[in-house]
């Protein structure tokens, strides 16, 4: 009988966790992410509008158009591809937002067996150049 009751306390509080997505808050403006590459924390910064991103990394600036699906998936296609790998557009779908972050998965299109992961920061909803 106590696991009856456990099981449904778990199945209650499991019912009332939402997860909030207000996307349409990220679709523009100034952003940060970062990751590990080799064993340094890499920083990238981008501006997006709601047909064009442009990623600032290290030296290089990288500009993609973006088609929004959704109000919380998009498709990033780079303008100016310097190979076939950068000829293949990404497809980004938002998981979760708070504040001024996001949690996101991405992966390739066609290519959905290597999705990862990554969280992106909002720094300003007016487009600064870093």
């Amino acid at each position: 009988m106590k696991k009856i009751f456990y099981l449904l306390g778990v199945i209650g509080c499991i019912g009332c966790y939402n997860v909030e997505r207000n996307c349409n808050d990220f679709h523009t403006g100034t952003f940060q992410f970062q990751q590990i590459i080799g064993d340094q924390l890499q920083t990238s910064t981008f501006l997006r509008t709601e047909s064009l991103e442009v990623e600032y990394f290290n030296t290089k600036v990288d500009s993609a158009s973006i088609r929004w699906i959704n109000d919380c998936e998009c498709v990033l296609t780079k303008l100016n591809p310097k190979s076939n790998q950068d000829k293949r557009p990404i497809s980004i779908k938002i998981i979760s937002t708070k504040e001024n972050e996001y949690v996101f998965e991405y992966a390739l299109v066609g290519n959905q067996k290597n999705k990862k992961r990554g969280t992106i920061v909002k720094l300003s909803n007016e487009l600064i150049q870093p």
